[in-house]
């Protein structure tokens, strides 16, 4: 029989009312850009949680690509299963968790596309590589062997060869606007500091949560 893994405690920090301002957003970016300062990957993973369109739910990996007034954002392919499990329920989870900072956020919100300019925008400053993948993935579809795809690669790097590669038509962003958020600091004996700011009629109230 294995000895238990000893637990490790939560030290780094603590989080009350007065370290929050009013609203979330900016606290969700101010954490964020506190992971970049203390050398995490600029390139934030957080997982995305949706349910598709038969109930079933389904939560993935995605890399956040910034937070502004209207909320989080990221980029797909609008045909994958994450796609279309948010055009049939917009309703989503994100999560972001730093182990190494004893943090995590929680948001849960609804997803909506960007505008094509904004998605344009983006797919334009994407190494040629990855843009070229954006064409030649029918994401989330079966294959019937690896092949397939390396042809349907060259396929396309034959086709934009010595031009820029345009926006695919089922490629683009999304910005989750959040309705809560959750903001978790761990703390000893787990009694973690998790306060929570959700929309009222009245704005965003904060609230503190059990751990």
């Amino acid at each position: 029989m294995t000895e238990p893994v000893p637990r490790r405690d939560y030290v780094l920090g603590h989080l009350t009312e007065a370290d929050l301002g009013p609203e979330p957003l900016p606290e969700v970016r101010r954490w964020v850009e506190e992971a970049a300062a203390a050398g995490l990957p600029d390139e934030m993973p957080m997982t995305l949680a949706t349910v598709d369109p038969d109930g079933i739910p389904s939560a993935r990996i995605v890399l956040l690509r910034g937070v502004d007034e209207r909320g989080l954002r990221f980029f797909t392919n609008y045909d994958s299963a994450k796609g279309r499990a948010l055009a049939a329920d917009p309703t989503c989870v994100l999560v972001l968790h730093w182990h190494v900072l004893e943090r995590q956020i929680r948001v849960t919100g609804e997803a909506e596309r960007l505008p094509v300019d904004e998605s344009a925008a983006y797919f334009a400053g994407r190494p040629r590589g990855s843009q070229l993948a954006a064409w030649a993935s029918d994401q989330s579809e079966v294959l019937p062997d690896r092949s397939v795809l390396e042809a349907r690669l060259a396929e396309v790097e034959a086709r934009f060869d010595g031009v820029e590669v345009p926006l695919p038509p089922d490629w683009g962003g999304y910005v989750v606007r959040p309705s809560t958020v959750e903001l978790w600091q761990g703390r000893p004996s787990r009694l973690h500091d998790r306060l929570r700011y959700r929309t009222a009629a009245s704005g965003w109230v904060l609230e503190r949560l059990a751990p």
